[in-house]
């Protein structure tokens, strides 16, 4: 998409109508979270929720953190991912650039649906979690057989 740039020479601190979308698009979208579109940077960790028919996947990526380190819990329609992820110190140096976050995290998500937290699973490899949570009967919903007189 084009978008024109309204910036004079007369007023140069008038920003770009795109650079003022993307700022509005990426403070809007950090407050609803909007479906299926990246979350804002410096969520840690991020993760993908998928739906089928049946079930919730949810897939994190939680590179340097152990599974000893994670904390899950579902309530509901709630899941919460809670552990901590270290940093290894080097000494004698100084930092050029440091982007891997270090430290507690704390993330809840809501589901659209509640799900059955009795056959809530979870598997860590490769520093990706994968949680498959099953919905609840009353959320799967039940085909109504119409009778006819």
């Amino acid at each position: 998409m084009y978008v024109r740039t309204f910036r004079s020479p007369q007023n140069p601190w008038l920003p770009e109508p795109s650079r003022l979308l993307q700022d509005m698009e990426r403070l809007f979208g950090a407050v609803w979270g909007p479906p299926g579109e990246v979350e804002p940077a410096g969520v840690f960790p991020p993760l993908d929720v998928t739906r089928d028919a049946g079930h919730f996947y949810v897939r994190a990526e939680l590179p340097g953190v152990s599974a000893d380190e994670l904390r899950i819990s579902v309530d509901k329609n709630k899941l919460s991912l809670a552990g901590s992820r270290s940093a290894p110190q080097a000494e004698g140096v100084s930092y050029h650039r440091r982007e891997r976050a270090a430290g507690e995290f704390d993330r809840t998500i809501a589901l659209p649906a509640e799900v059955d937290v009795e056959a809530v699973q979870a598997h860590y490899e490769d520093g990706v979690l994968a949680i498959t949570l099953p919905l609840s009967d009353s959320a799967k919903g039940r085909r109504i057989q119409v009778q006819t007189t």
